[in-house]
């Protein structure tokens, strides 16, 4: 019947969110910077928020930052809590800026492997 053929994720109140969009990569120097989305699959605290600085030559990850932190309400599922970035982009020749998808904005000191907000 017609109306009666939904989308699965429309008909459940419970349906689990549509996962974050690609980010492109950033290359600073000798060094790459790529968005983790689902950090907790990594043993991250947190699924949302993370980056990986890589060795460009290489490909292997140097180490791990997590930009911001997010406070899970366990009364919530945490899918649907979670914030992701969606957008890195060079600062300069040495910082990165970043963008969730609350319109919040951080600019990064790799060397420094600091955050603070824009």
């Amino acid at each position: 019947m017609i109306g009666e053929e939904q989308d699965d994720e429309m008909m459940s109140p419970a349906a689990k969110r549509v996962g974050p969009e690609d980010v492109p990569s950033v290359t600073l120097g000798r060094t790459r910077f790529e968005v983790i989305h689902w950090g907790r699959e990594r043993g991250l605290g947190q699924s949302g928020g993370y980056i990986a600085a890589f060795d460009a030559a290489t490909n292997k990850e140097r180490w791990t930052l997590k930009v911001y932190d997010l406070a899970y309400d366990p009364d919530l599922e945490e899918d649907v809590q979670d914030v992701f970035i969606e957008g890195l982009a060079p600062r300069g020749e040495d910082k990165l800026a970043v963008l969730d998808e609350r319109g919040r904005r951080y600019i990064v000191d790799p060397r420094q492997r600091s955050v603070r907000p824009e």
